[in-house]
């Protein structure tokens, strides 16, 4: 019988299971670096678990006692906290993000700088026949390990105070793991950027201090007037505080689920600026 017959293409097939096989060998190559990258600061830092647990863990410490212990006897009399038995119960995840932002934040930075201006072994690490990705990537992992161990600590005290086995869920330390990431990255760029230690104390002035008491850490930022709530809400530390606080203390039903594709959105777009940062960095 007559007629037309349509032959399906098969000529760009190979082309595309190429383009496959080169990406998914490309993720596989990225992921294999990071961990190498990683491997090079955790050498560094298992002979100093305890300090890096400890170092962290004074800030939080002093506003539980000050805040949680001093203060929250008389808020509980005045309010009703709206997570937590106390405001005591309160405050504790907030801590947990605000131990683990300091030190994934300030670890990281002065480690990078730490390369960059006196040791002057970062040169090295440029060398590396490796994705810049990987690079950033390696150094992030890094700086999420160095906010894990300290916020352990304050976990540690948190399950002292409240015996609420909640802030070991797997949606605890989800929310708690993005933002290490979070403020790892930011970490990352900023050490690759800053000319001094003087400039790490200043941003650290300018950025972190006022977000750890801005961003949620030690009062319910539903409560505040719209412009204030506008601005709290630009602070990742505030989605943080309130995924955490949530996951400890709250129904699954009302946890903001907002939160982790906002931390996973910040942590997405600080890795794509190291990435840059590291293939254009030139030290």
């Amino acid at each position: 019988m007559g007629g037309v017959h349509f032959v399906k293409p098969v000529a760009s097939q190979p082309s595309i299971q190429f383009g496959q096989t080169y990406k998914s060998s490309l993720i596989r190559s990225i992921l294999t670096d990071s961990l190498t990258v990683f491997w090079g600061d955790w050498l560094d830092l298992r002979v100093r678990i305890l300090q890096v647990a400890a170092s962290g863990l004074v800030s939080p410490l002093i506003y539980i006692l000050a805040f949680g212990l001093g203060l929250g006897s008389a808020i509980d009399q005045a309010i009703q906290p709206s997570a937590g038995d106390n405001y005591l119960q309160f405050i504790l995840p907030g801590m947990v993000a605000l131990s683990s932002m300091t030190i994934s934040f300030g670890g990281t930075t002065f480690s990078i700088c730490g390369e960059r201006l006196y040791s002057k072994t970062f040169e090295e690490i440029l060398l590396l026949p490796v994705h810049p990705l990987a690079l950033f990537l390696g150094k992030m992992l890094a700086g999420v390990v160095r906010g894990l161990m300290t916020s352990a600590s304050v976990i540690l005290i948190a399950l002292i105070f409240t015996r609420n086995f909640n802030f070991l869920s797997p949606l605890f330390l989800l929310v708690l793991v993005l933002n290490c990431a979070v403020f790892a990255g930011l970490g990352v760029i900023v050490g690759l950027n800053v000319k001094s230690l003087e400039g790490v104390g200043l941003l650290n002035n300018f950025l972190i201090v006022p977000m750890s008491f801005l961003g949620g850490t030690f009062f319910d930022p539903q409560r505040l007037p719209l412009f204030l709530k506008v601005i709290v809400y630009l602070l990742p530390l505030t989605y943080a505080s309130a995924g955490l606080r949530a996951a400890a203390f709250l129904p699954l039903s009302q946890f903001p689920w907002y939160s982790i594709p906002v931390l996973l959105a910040i942590a997405i777009a600080l890795s794509a600026i190291g990435a840059y940062q590291f293939s254009h960095q030139r030290d």
